[in-house]
């Protein structure tokens, strides 16, 4: 028992610390082996085509246009697509006022993906990108990741991800401490081989490798971008390209975001079951275990665990000093977890609580997304989360 109990806390602590730490040591011993890199080309512009999928977003969709239209390259190289298939607002009038927007329209709502796949079919530009109705680029994101694409081994680009955090934050701004954190990863990811997917608010690919993905598929930018990694291409992390948005409105439309995640996670990792087999692509294989599927479907289950065997071991009073101390640690970490969800309750904003609070809300929704999953109740068609 004592064994399970820290074989369970190695693992917790690797998932969310140690591979981190691995990953810096790993590229600190790899700098002074091969001496500083290629640098990325300056500028290199092939043609590009950036495609929108918006569903009923007509509150933002003109500062969307606006901001695409800021967007800085060569005009005679870039076009751009916004796809609304199934709105029932004002949304497809609103982008038919500018003739600069190509406009996609059909009645009936099928999911995102396949408005995706129905864009995809009228692209003949070398490389895409793909970019949510609600998140602002900036002006030189074009550029900073079409330039990647003169590496004929680079087979996507993600972008960074930025959530607005204001000064009267609650607990959401753990949101934004989350994506600090994910873009170190992602930068290491990077350097060591590749990003382990991308995510939807920026990423691009080679449109020679867009591969459809099953039409139920949740997480389909994750997917659409790990079937280009399996072929042997890296995805790049670009940060000079990001998009912002604001935080979810509350934890509790963030929780219903991360569950769907989750439920899409464990999809994914089903249809990757390749990437186990890590003699086929060993460091793919190493930075998906360690960054996504662990946290996935392994870490949550292990955090309880870890705190029923703590509690067993001290009462049985079978171990050393240390299992005390552990289970003290385990406690306070819960009790400011706890303290976090209360003070969110009475609208007390102490930043300090929020950071355990939204990691146990994060690690919950996992096991949410697990059950939702196994009995099918997670459809590719979601509520989006309500952002401030």
């Amino acid at each position: 028992m004592v064994t399970l109990f820290l074989v369970s806390l190695i693992v917790i602590f690797y998932t969310y610390i140690g591979y981190g730490l691995v990953l810096y040591i790993l590229l600190k011993i790899l700098r002074w082996i091969r001496g500083h890199k290629a640098p990325v080309a300056e500028t290199f512009t092939p043609s590009l085509t950036l495609i929108v999928a918006a569903y009923n977003e007509a509150y933002c969709i003109e500062e969307k246009i606006l901001n695409t239209l800021r967007l800085r390259y060569p005009e005679d190289k870039i076009r751009f697509i916004f796809i609304t298939d199934g709105s029932t607002d004002a949304t497809p009038e609103i982008i038919s006022r500018y003739p600069q927007i190509e406009l996609m329209h059909k009645e009936g709502r099928t999911g995102k993906i396949v408005a995706v796949h129905r864009a995809m079919q009228e692209v003949s530009s070398e490389a895409v990108v793909f970019t949510d109705a609600n998140t602002m680029i900036n002006e030189d994101a074009l550029l900073n990741i079409s330039r990647h694409y003169n590496d004929a081994k680079v087979g996507a680009v993600a972008g960074e991800k930025r959530v607005q955090i204001d000064a009267s934050a609650d607990a959401t701004a753990g949101e934004g401490f989350y994506w600090k954190y994910e873009s170190v990863l992602k930068k290491w990811d990077s350097e060591l081989y590749s990003v382990v997917g991308a995510a939807g608010e920026l990423f691009s690919i080679r449109s020679a490798l867009y591969e459809p993905v099953l039409p139920d598929t949740i997480l389909d930018d994750f997917m659409i971008s790990m079937n280009i990694a399996m072929k042997g291409y890296r995805i790049i992390y670009e940060p000079d390209a990001y998009a912002t948005e604001t935080s979810s409105a509350n934890t509790g439309e963030e929780l219903k975001r991360k569950i769907r995640i989750a439920a899409g996670g464990v999809q994914s990792m089903l249809r990757l079951k390749r990437l186990l087999w890590i003699f086929s692509q060993p460091v793919l294989s190493f930075e998906y275990i360690s960054h996504r599927l662990l946290r996935w479907v392994v870490t949550p289950y292990l955090m309880l665990l870890a705190l029923l065997l703590n509690t067993v071991l001290f009462a049985r009073q079978t171990a050393g000093n240390y299992i005390t101390w552990l289970l003290l640690a385990q406690l306070l970490f819960y009790s400011a977890s706890a303290l976090g969800w209360l003070f969110e309750k009475r609208r007390i904003k102490i930043k300090l609580f929020f950071i355990p609070y939204y990691f146990c809300l994060m690690n919950y929704a996992v096991i949410a997304g697990m059950i939702r999953f196994v009995f099918m109740e997670q459809t590719v068609l979601w509520e989006k989360a309500k952002r401030k």
